[in-house]
């Protein structure tokens, strides 16, 4: 699958996460995007749940402000044709980690590589509720990564 790959996201840790990092890579196909994530160093305690809210972001960059450190990463992403949580074109499946690394792939029809580039993968603190208005309260960004086109 690795030579099909036309975009990744390189996933980075916020200032209270440095060590989060991983990638994020689309691949299309003829009826949609395969999206694989495999992120490492999740913040995790044992016992609890290790549940990660998982968007693509309309902003096209992974800057921000001391209480936001994504806030440049703006909202989800959404092409209009969906206006609710969690059916924006930004709203993928919540990362599930194992000791603080996860790893997922999903299969897509919402968006092709092409409108994606240059938008921001947000992972966030917390589990994706998928009906508090308009993100999931999933809490704080941890990690963001920037689609970029692969060579």
């Amino acid at each position: 699958m690795n030579n099909n790959i036309q975009a990744y996201a390189k996933i980075k840790g916020s200032f209270s996460y440095p060590d989060i990092h991983g990638t994020v890579t689309f691949s299309q196909l003829k009826d949609g995007v395969i999206v694989t994530a495999k992120v490492y160093n999740l913040p995790y305690t044992k016992c609890e749940k290790e549940i990660y809210g998982f968007h693509m972001h309309e902003g096209m960059s992974c800057t921000g402000n001391d209480t936001d450190p994504f806030a440049d990463a703006k909202m989800h992403y959404n092409n209009g044709e969906c206006v609710n949580h969690p059916y924006h074109t930004g709203d993928m499946p919540p990362l599930f980690g194992n000791n603080g690394f996860a790893y997922m792939s999903f299969f897509t029809n919402k968006f092709s590589i092409a409108e994606i580039i240059g938008k921001t993968i947000i992972i966030h603190s917390g589990v994706d509720d998928f009906t508090t208005q308009p993100s999931g309260n999933s809490g704080q960004k941890i990690a963001c990564g920037i689609i970029q086109v692969y060579n």
